[in-house]
């Protein structure tokens, strides 16, 4: 065989296009919204600042989880973080649903989402797994967490301003 055989390979290149032209999130797109708590479960930081120790990076590691979610979820569920202070042992996210979601259903969906879905990434992915003691990876539960369904409210000058508009 020729060994100039591949010589104009570089005519034969083609560049992947890049997939992560995620669309803009816009609430109007989402039936249901929640706001929602997560801390860590059997953790061994007392705040996010301690994290360091464990070479762990909190806002790095949060974001680049809800970035994947996003991406994988098509539109069906939106995670954005709302609220990561260092001295807090909490963090707030806001989660948006596509279709509604039942009262009843909602402690199962958003149970899901995040034992099932975001947990994995973040423990293992991020190395979380650091941050909590021996019960909390014996169970293999990272986050404890807790909800509420967020309405958006209308303030009065905004009323007066749509009145007008009608």
């Amino acid at each position: 065989m020729d060994g100039n055989f591949f010589a104009n390979y570089k005519d034969f290149i083609i560049y992947p296009l890049e997939k992560d032209n995620p669309k803009e999130f816009d609430p109007q797109d989402y039936a249901t919204h929640y706001i929602l708590t997560l801390s860590l479960y059997d953790s061994l930081v007392s705040n996010w600042g301690e994290a360091n120790k464990y070479e762990v990076d909190v806002k790095k590691s949060i974001e680049k989880v809800l970035k994947e979610f996003n991406n994988t979820q098509k539109g069906s569920y939106h995670l954005q973080l709302l609220e990561l202070e260092s001295d807090k042992s909490y963090f707030v996210l806001s989660l948006s649903c596509k279709t509604k979601i039942e009262n009843s259903e909602a402690n199962d969906r958003i149970s899901y989402i995040i034992d099932k879905i975001i947990s994995n990434p973040f423990y293992v992915g991020q190395s979380w797994y650091r941050l909590i003691g021996d019960k909390g990876r014996i169970t293999r539960k990272l986050f404890c967490f807790s909800f509420k369904e967020y309405t958006h409210v209308i303030e009065e000058n905004e009323v007066a301003r749509l009145s007008t508009l009608a």
